[in-house]
């Protein structure tokens, strides 16, 4: 009967086809809707929605844990990220570093000391050494897109909001640099080639510094002639932003430090802050969307299995490390303890630039990679939808969310 009407009305193919168009819509449809729900009836933040979105398809068996981030996920995770980054970057004063030396010295203390403790940990576990520094140095990255959002979203301002900030893009700048000779060591370690293990984290370093400074040029350029905040503007500037990362794809370079340090240089060769409309316009709000359902879908059941166990010590060894350094310098660099411990719990979210790097390791080292994986996602899964809650409670407890957004969103003042 069914195929009789079917023949009918002439709908072909039968039984129907949807195809990623379709997919992609309803993956839009559900993760907007889930934000908004949980923004309006929860008071957290909507990349929660976003997030739990892809953690569903994570959990019916159609995430992406055990397969490499390539293709077009691949483009829109770079992009969407590339935007948060060099939204990020642009927040990064330097001038603040200069008078506050001890904030530099807390940021480097706080990668350094949560690299070694993870590392030690995972050593003890009896992981082998070249799996413990790899797991370190993925790890050691603050989420810049889960912290960039929440603040964004929930308007916060103050000492915390702005050292989550700074420390959350010298941490990614740490973990992008680390990773480049950590790549360049497993090369070494396998082929045996010193002038190609020492050439190739250069040519990465330097080759991003130049683009990235081409960017900057060119959006120092536009800015001087129309209006940032204007339609069309953003458009431009998403193209540039676009044509950076593509570059930076041909070229082998990074896809995480040429949006950041554009940003970075941006910042720091202008007198006054950049303002960027929300999300960088309706487009990178889209990409901003999917990057969250990627990452919650970029795991499986199977690697949490696998890692789970592992990944929970790393988590907690990761946040204590960072709360002893934060907690220590605190008064030298003049916050309260309360502020420090808020700070502490900020800087925890582990996301798309832990992806990322993991992305590149396994292009480079797939067979190795395969045992890193089940560690990384199993990480990301735990502080996928645990992150955007806990850097809000950080921000709440610091007082630093406007008491009108915080009553808008059902939270307590």
């Amino acid at each position: 009967m069914i195929d009789d009407l079917v023949a009918y009305l002439q709908i072909t193919p039968w039984p129907l086809q949807p195809g990623v168009v379709f997919w992609s819509a309803l993956v839009l449809v559900a993760g907007g809707s889930l934000g908004e729900l949980v923004f309006r009836k929860a008071g957290l933040p909507r990349i929660v929605g976003y997030s739990a979105v892809g953690m569903a398809i994570a959990v019916t068996g159609y995430g992406a844990g055990a397969y490499y981030l390539g293709g077009v996920v691949r483009v829109i995770v770079d992009l969407a990220l590339g935007l948060l980054l060099f939204e990020l970057g642009s927040r990064v004063s330097l001038r603040w570093l200069r008078a506050n030396p001890a904030l530099l010295c807390t940021s480097l203390a706080e990668a350094l000391f949560s690299f070694l403790a993870v590392f030690v940990s995972l050593r003890w576990m009896g992981l082998s050494l070249n799996v413990a520094l790899t797991c370190a140095t993925l790890t050691m990255a603050t989420s810049a897109a889960v912290i960039g959002r929440v603040a964004s979203e929930l308007h916060s301002a103050g000492q915390v909001t702005e050292r989550m900030v700074i420390m959350t893009a010298l941490n990614t700048l740490f973990a992008v640099l680390l990773h480049k000779l950590i790549l360049a060591w497993l090369h070494l370690d396998r082929v045996g080639d010193w002038t190609l293990a020492i050439t190739q984290p250069l040519y990465t370093f330097g080759g991003s510094f130049l683009v990235a400074a081409l960017l900057c040029g060119l959006v120092s350029w536009i800015a001087r002639r129309l209006d940032l905040r204007d339609e069309n503007s953003v458009l431009l500037l998403l193209g540039l932003i676009m044509l950076a990362l593509t570059t930076a794809r041909m070229f082998k370079l990074s896809t995480l430090l040429v949006p950041l340090l554009a940003g970075v240089m941006l910042r720091n060769t202008s007198d006054r802050p950049w303002v960027w409309s929300r999300h960088f316009g309706t487009a990178g709000g889209v990409l901003v969307l999917m990057l969250f359902v990627i990452v919650g879908a970029s795991w499986s059941v199977q690697s949490l299995v696998a890692g789970g166990a592992v990944a929970v010590v790393l988590l907690l060894v990761r946040t204590v490390a960072k709360g002893l350094v934060v907690t220590a310098g605190a008064r030298w660099s003049g916050i309260s303890l309360r502020q420090s411990l808020a700070l502490t719990l900020a800087l925890t979210p582990i996301s798309g630039t832990a992806l990322v790097l993991l992305a590149e390791l396994q292009l480079s080292h797939p067979i190795f990679a395969m045992q890193v994986a089940p560690i990384v996602f199993s990480a990301i899964a735990i502080m996928e939808l645990l992150g955007p809650i806990v850097v809000q409670w950080a921000l709440r407890v610091s007082g630093e969310l406007p008491h009108s957004a915080a009553r808008k969103k059902g939270a307590q003042p």
